[in-house]
This record gives structure tokens, C-alpha cells and sequence, in this order.
């Protein structure tokens, strides 16, 4: 819940930074990692694109921009946004953004999503047609329709699906490369700690989301056991990226920094209570997972 001092200060703010704050921007690494993991793979053998790079980049963040302007403005009308909850600033349950508003623009990025989609089937086809109208389906039905994907417990699985194994493994295709099985394996692991910034969300907004009749994973294992998954989603990527890309002790030794960075973040995950002071995590979740990337891409470089 904000003081009447922060609330003033939202008043206050520019519209170009509101709409930024809607945006959700902090957490955009988590379309644009799995995109330059893909790519970094697909040039690995031998093949890449710098057109397919900018308009996967673009498709990518587009639809999970839209997605957030999108939820945003659902969630305020549903009532699940309240004055009390404790997540980031939501612009249109403060009346700082009108809902008709966002929800147009939200509309406009999807399009723009479709637009540089719309390349990337000419380069792909049918395969990446069909991913990407069920990645924009997932975008809409996240928060819209009779049964919104935000309230029920498969939120976790559908961002290691989109946001790991189809944007890296499609990035990939989409360059040239064979799908071999590290391809697939990157993408599960790259999705666990973007799958981990939702769980820190839900498990901050548990008591705000079940009042709303919402039923997501957090809801449903309690407290304990959603710090002891996100634990375990996040030591598991790292396991898992440093046995696939550190195949030489100077590759390992690489990883050093980043279990110094994970032991960091799972720290603050125990340590911190349900409150607004678990925001700052997602950011730094999302972080960890392009620490992972940069770590993977160094590591392989000295190997």
C-alpha cells in the first residue's frame, strides 16, 4: 500500500513516464535475453541474421509490453488492483491512465508484435506463424476473457513455455540453425528464472489475488514452498546452463560470479517479507537471467 506522499508524487509525474511505469520496462530482459540466447546459439553454428534479429527483438518485447498494458488496465476494471496492494504503481487502478486509453495502445503494440511477426513468417513459416499467433492468444487471454491465465496456477509453466523454450528455440530456427537437443535444453533453462519473476509477483500479491477469487501457485503451495520453488528454479538454471556451456574449468570458473549473484537474489527471497519491499527482486530476477546468457557466452568463448 502507497503513503499519500508517493501517491502525490505518481500525480505529479510526467505522462511519458507513466505510461514507461505501465510499460513495465524493468522486467523487459526477460523477452529480449531469450532472443539474444537464440541468436548467440543459432550463430554458434554458423548462421544468423541481423534482419530476423531486430524483428524477433521487436515482436518479442512488443508483445510482452502489450501484455503488461494490457493487464494493466484488465486488472484495475476486474478490481483486482486496488489501493492496497503491493506491487509496482498500476497507472489505471490510480486513475493515472484511463483504461479505454491503454487498452488502445496495448492494441497498438500487439499490431506492431503482428507487423515485424508478419517478416518473421516469410522467413519462418507456418511454424512461426503458429507460434506467434499463440504467443499474441497468450498475451490477450493472460488477463482478458471468462477465465483469465493470470488466475489459475499454470502461469509459471506458460512463461517457461513462451518466454524460454519457444523464444529460443523459435530465435534459433528462424536463423538457420538445427533444433538439436541444446537448443531445447537452453530454453527450459533460460525460461526458469523468467518463470521465477512471476512467482515472486504471486507470492507478493497472495492475499490481494485469493480476496479476488484468483487461484495462481503461490495461492495454492503457501509461503514456505513458494520461496523453496523459486530456490529451486533459479539453482537449477544455473546447475544447469554452467553443465551445458561450461565444458572446461575456465568455463566453469565463469559461472563463479553469477552463484554469487543467485545466492543474492534466493537470499532476499527468504529474507524479505510479503511486502512491497519484494519489488525490487523482479527486477534483479530478470537480471540474473541475462547474467546467465552473458555468463553462457563467455564461457563458451574460453573454452
Amino acid at each position: 500500500m502507497m503513503s499519500a506522499d508517493q501517491t502525490a508524487a505518481l500525480f505529479a509525474m510526467p505522462r511519458s513516464r507513466r505510461w514507461v511505469l505501465a510499460a513495465r520496462l524493468k522486467t523487459l530482459g526477460l523477452s529480449v535475453t531469450p532472443v539474444l540466447a537464440g541468436t548467440w546459439l543459432a550463430a554458434g553454428s554458423g548462421t544468423w541474421r541481423v534482419d530476423v534479429l531486430a524483428a524477433t527483438l521487436v515482436s518479442a518485447a512488443s508483445i510482452q509490453i502489450g501484455t503488461n498494458l494490457w493487464n494493466d488496465a484488465a486488472d484495475a476494471e476486474s478490481g483486482v488492483d486496488t489501493g492496497e496492494r503491493l506491487g509496482p504503481p498500476r497507472m489505471t487502478a490510480l486513475g493515472l491512465l484511463g483504461a479505454r486509453e491503454v487498452r488502445i495502445t496495448a492494441a497498438m503494440v500487439f499490431m506492431l508484435a503482428a507487423f515485424a511477426g508478419l517478416y518473421l513468417v516469410l522467413v519462418g513459416g507456418w511454424t512461426i506463424l503458429a507460434v506467434g499467433l499463440a504467443s499474441l492468444a497468450l498475451g490477450y487471454l493472460y488477463s482478458m476473457g471468462p477465465y483469465p491465465l493470470s488466475a489459475t496456477p499454470v502461469g509459471e509453466v506458460l512463461v517457461v513455455a513462451f518466454f524460454g523454450v519457444a523464444a529460443v528455440a523459435g530465435t534459433a530456427w528462424l536463423h538457420g540453425a538445427e533444433l538439436t537437443p541444446e537448443i531445447w535444453q537452453a530454453g527450459l533453462l533460460f525460461g526458469l528464472p523468467a518463470a521465477s519473476v512471476l512467482l515472486v509477483n504471486n507470492h507478493r500479491d497472495r492475499k490481494s489475488d485469493a480476496a479476488g477469487g484468483r487461484r495462481t501457485l503461490a495461492i495454492l503451495i503457501g509461503e514456505p514452498a513458494s520461496r523453496l520453488l523459486y530456490t529451486l528454479l533459479n539453482v537449477a538454471a544455473l546447475a544447469g546452463i554452467a553443465a551445458l556451456f561450461g565444458s572446461c574449468a575456465s568455463g566453469l570458473s565463469v559461472f563463479a560470479a553469477v552463484v554469487l549473484y543467485c545466492a543474492f537474489i534466493v537470499r532476499r527471497m527468504w529474507l524479505l517479507p510479503v511486502s512491497p519491499q519484494l519489488n525490487s527482486l523482479l527486477a534483479q530476477t530478470a537480471l540474473y537471467q541475462l547474467l546467465l546468457f552473458a555468463a553462457s557466452a563467455l564461457a563458451v568463448a574460453v573454452c
